[in-house]
């Protein structure tokens, strides 16, 4: 199965009101979690690398090419995506070394200098074939666009999106990143609106913090890529301490990243049911 583009995941999706699911990776055990989901669900997915996570590797190319690996070797379409890539250089990186999409996160910027510098990221990734996902105002969730009560503006949206020419466009309707408890309440008309207001998909991020019956009213509303990492994380870790709690003379690591590696699975395996729309959740 040849690496799939992050549009021909999401572009379906979109056409059919479905969603096309994106998880945040870290390391190989991530990696490897969600492709084994995704091929045991038949599902196309999204690996996703932040700038963050570029960062704590110190260099995109290890990690990312172990992402592009695992993508090709999957009897299911796998994209791989740069995720709040916050500069063009990364993202040239990115487009170089194989992505087929990029998020690239201007939104420090005032209203003018994030149009140009993402219509120009835009430019240069659509000649490379790459697919573009931008935000408007902070969709960051430290006190930004995710604050409580910060929205996306419908009217704003379109112009932004008419303005740079991007491919995706995330949007603020009540989530926020690095939520530790699912209690988020997404505003439901805000996403219709916006849904009728842009023509094209739009994105969640922060979804870890949105209880399972949010997330599938909010794809029945308009959303159609849905990020999801803090979750996985919390799945890995709670694995983790469970593991050396029960076995502390524990030293070979893959005792225990194994046991996460599993668990984030099976947790990728569920998400995915939900976002599809096969299971009622509770």
């Amino acid at each position: 199965m040849p690496l799939a583009a992050t549009g021909d995941i999401v572009a379906p999706a979109y056409a059919e009101g479905g969603c096309a699911p994106a998880f945040n990776v870290i390391q190989t055990e991530h990696i490897t979690a969600v492709v084994d989901a995704a091929q045991a669900r038949r599902r196309p997915v999204i690996l996703q690398l932040s700038h963050n996570a570029v960062r704590y590797h110190g260099a995109l190319a290890p990690v990312g090419s172990a992402m592009l690996a695992a993508a090709r070797l999957a009897d299911v379409p796998v994209a791989v995506h740069l995720d709040h890539a916050e500069s063009p250089e990364l993202v040239r990186e990115a487009v170089d070394l194989g992505f087929s999409s990029v998020m690239y996160d201007a939104s420090t910027m005032d209203y003018a200098d994030n149009v140009a510098a993402t219509a120009d990221v835009v430019k240069r990734c659509h000649e490379a074939g790459v697919w573009v996902e931008a935000e408007l105002g902070e969709v960051g969730g430290k006190d930004g666009v995710h604050a409580p009560g910060a929205r996306t503006d419908p009217e704003e949206a379109a112009r932004f999106v008419a303005a740079t020419g991007i491919d995706a466009l995330a949007v603020a309707v009540g989530s926020s990143h690095a939520m530790l408890t699912r209690t988020a309440e997404l505003d439901l008309e805000l996403i219709g609106r916006l849904r009728s207001a842009v023509d094209v998909p739009l994105v969640l991020h922060g979804s870890s913090g949105v209880p399972d019956d949010g997330l599938a009213a909010a794809v029945r509303a308009g959303l159609t890529k849905v990020n999801i990492a803090t979750q996985l994380n919390r799945t890995f870790t709670a694995e983790v301490r469970r593991h050396l709690g029960d076995q502390p003379a524990l030293v070979d690591p893959r005792k225990y990243l194994g046991a996460a590696r599993s668990a984030v699975a099976e947790e990728t395996a569920r998400l995915l049911d939900v976002l599809d729309g096969r299971r009622n959740p509770t």
